[in-house]
């Protein structure tokens, strides 16, 4: 099996590599129930251990694939993170879109604490099994103070009674996370894009936050919507067109991996991971060769000078490679 770490105080331990389930719910394209099965069983034989999912990621249908996946696994081998707070009606008809916010289907958000608990058992409801393991916040960025008002206290009492494990929360921005690691009772938070090898966003407060006060980090969007995994003409970084600068800042980063015989893609899901803060970096999967694809970073061995020559050519500042 892959290491683990534990996530913040909670006893909850993840692997060092999650399998995210968003493409899984037919996120940019099309997944079938066969492609999603063997997706989870190929991370299962390769060691992954964790999984995260969220009713928002095809209206459910994540979720229903991931339960379906690991119902007959032995339920202690494995931890599964969900989510609440952001919710999409599902889809209405057969055919519909199995990624609700390409249906135009209308989207909701819920963060009461009646809220919070009623989306948990609806969670469970379609994944098939009692509990969750980490139960995130997901995208407060609008409501913030209620998230940090009653859906974080909701989960951090459902923690106390043993329902769930860990409570965190799942976000694209820095500033909010901050706050939540300063005011609110979480074992963790998802960092989405702003921990990579492009974007540092995190590097100067965020992390050494989390490590002053024991929050782990769960490292995702590793890649940026697809600089990290390819920076030619077209690259999409935070899912929009990359400018010319970050292209090319991305090109010198990905000539010095190639260096040091390593891909671009491979560093960019190994970066994380060097810091204290980061638990495991979490990767989403369409298919079993991607699985493989993405645990290079890893399993693999990463030359130390790889990190020390992208500071010295000022294209990572020293605080983000702490190991």
């Amino acid at each position: 099996m892959i290491e683990t770490r534990e996530l913040g105080s909670s006893g909850v331990r993840v692997t060092r590599f999650a399998l995210g389930s968003a493409p899984l719910g037919g996120l940019y394209q099309p997944v079938g129930d066969a492609a999603a099965r063997a997706t989870v069983d190929e991370a299962w034989r390769l060691g992954v251990r964790t999984f995260d999912t969220a009713p928002h990621y095809g209206a459910g249908v994540a979720e229903r694939r991931i339960g379906a996946a690991l119902r007959e696994r032995p339920r202690s081998e494995l931890v599964l993170c969900t989510k609440v707070g952001r919710l999409l009606v599902e889809p209405e008809a057969p055919g519909a879109s199995m990624f609700a916010e390409d249906s135009g289907l209308g989207r909701r958000f819920d963060f009461s604490a009646d809220g919070v608990r009623r989306s948990l058992e609806d969670s469970l409801e379609r994944l098939g099994l009692d509990r969750v393991d980490v139960v995130h916040v997901h995208d407060p960025d609008d409501h913030l103070d209620e998230a940090i008002a009653s859906s974080l206290p909701a989960l951090a009492a459902l923690r106390d009674e043993g329902v769930i494990g860990a409570v965190g929360a799942g976000m694209n921005h820095v500033a909010p996370l901050v706050r939540i690691v300063r005011e609110a009772d979480v074992d963790c938070i998802l960092l989405a894009g702003r921990h990579t090898l492009i974007d540092h966003g995190a590097s100067a407060q965020l992390l050494p936050l989390c490590v002053e006060r024991g929050v782990s980090v769960i490292a995702a969007g590793v890649l940026n919507s697809g600089i990290l995994a390819d920076p030619g003409d077209g690259a999409t970084f935070d899912y929009e067109p990359a400018s010319a600068g970050m292209l090319e800042h991305a090109r010198r980063i990905g000539a010095a991996c190639e260096r040091h015989g390593v891909s671009l893609p491979v560093a960019a899901t190994a970066f994380p991971l060097r810091h204290p803060a980061v638990a495991c970096v979490l990767v989403g999967a369409r298919s079993p060769r991607e699985v493989a694809a993405d645990l290079e970073g890893v399993l693999g061995a990463i030359p130390d000078v790889l990190w020390a020559d992208l500071v010295s050519a000022g294209l990572l500042p020293e605080e983000a490679v702490a190991a």
